[in-house]
């Protein structure tokens, strides 16, 4: 007697534990069809399958970071993605659902397009157009000076950053609800075919209404490239990503990480403070990385790294918005920088705070 209630009672807990996973299951398939359906109706749920066999058993690996890995994949009309692979912890269930509500409500020429997502189980993954030049990153810091002075002249590195920046002020101004990056760098610049930029990696973006009264609380980004409001639990605005795109774009026009210990003179460890040194004694050319090709307008060098040294305010109202980028770097408004605001850089030291604070991605 005393065994047949052992077995019912154990029958009972495994019977309950599988439909406590069942019904978390359904839960999970409803929550993901409502985020596709209140994101994007064009988006494509995908199965495990549909991946397995699109990536050929996930066998041709583009790259991988601290929350996720990215294979190449063939559609089934030839089409070629980038199947993100995510990792499975709370974090990235949290990063899976902020790419898919941002990314899924967006469409414009400078971000990377969401096709689709897979949810099922544990699995997460997140289908992108594939982009066949890879990340600004790998380019712009090469140590190859011939590869890089012929696949990325100063006019494509312009062009990128001019796309970017309209990338950004689209998701800042131009969206239903305005949306924060939150991880501005070269690594989250992709480049098509034409080396057209597309933003990517929404993972750490936030959605905030048009009055911006949002504070979060926990740091998201690269060090590096924090504004310091994230350091200082201040409101945190658009201008977060105003500051980044500053940091990155003065990369882009040096070919060099901004705090860079390994240069041999050590007043060109923090690049933005040396920046503002050359432009202050006009001596603007030797701001421009040396691999670059000679064909290079150094008016708009100039108007570039200004534009970028704005950017880095440390007072986020006194940074221009990523509208006042655009034109500035189209050339319809001339940007201006004090002279006092280059004493201020140049008197900056390498080791800033946001280089040793935050989170990385």
């Amino acid at each position: 007697m005393t065994f047949s209630v052992g077995v019912v009672a154990v029958a009972l807990v495994i019977f309950s534990i599988l439909m406590w996973r069942r019904h978390r299951q359904l839960h999970c398939v409803r929550s993901m069809e409502r985020l596709a359906d209140s994101s994007n109706s064009f988006l494509i749920m995908f199965s495990y399958m549909d991946l397995k066999i699109a990536t050929r058993n996930f066998r041709s690996k583009l790259g991988s970071g601290g929350f996720s890995t990215v294979f190449k994949g063939y559609l089934i009309d030839g089409t070629v993605v980038a199947v993100k692979k995510m990792e499975g912890s709370r974090q990235d269930e949290k990063q899976f659902r902020a790419e898919v509500s941002s990314l899924g409500i967006i469409q414009h020429a400078n971000l990377t397009r969401l096709r689709g997502f897979c949810a099922e189980g544990s699995r997460r993954f997140l289908i992108y157009d594939y982009m066949p030049n890879g990340s600004l990153n790998s380019l712009v810091f090469t140590s190859n000076s011939k590869s890089k002075q012929k696949i990325l002249d100063w006019k494509k590195r312009f062009e990128i950053a001019l796309g970017t920046a309209r990338g950004l002020l689209y998701l800042h101004e131009e969206c239903r609800d305005c949306i924060i990056h939150c991880d501005m760098k070269a690594e989250n610049i992709l480049l098509d075919n034409n080396f057209s930029p597309k933003l990517a990696d929404f993972g750490f973006a936030r959605l905030l209404g048009r009055n911006f009264s949002c504070v979060l609380t926990t740091t998201r980004g690269t060090r590096g490239y924090l504004a310091p409001e994230w350091i200082s639990d201040l409101t945190i605005t658009p201008k977060v990503d105003v500051y980044s795109f500053g940091m990155t774009l003065l990369e882009i026009i040096s070919g060099r990480r901004n705090p860079d210990l390994s240069v041999q003179d050590s007043s060109q460890y923090y690049f933005p403070s040396w920046a503002a040194t050359q432009i202050y004694i006009g001596n603007t050319i030797n701001i421009v990385d040396k691999g670059i090709a000679e064909e290079r307008d150094l008016e708009e060098v100039r108007r570039a790294s200004i534009v970028g040294l704005l950017c880095i305010e440390k007072d986020e109202e006194l940074r221009p918005s990523m509208g006042q980028v655009v034109l500035m770097l189209e050339g319809k408004i001339q940007p201006q920088i004090t002279q006092t605001k280059c004493f201020a850089l140049m008197d900056k030291q390498a080791d800033r705070s946001d280089t040793h604070s935050g989170s990385d991605n």
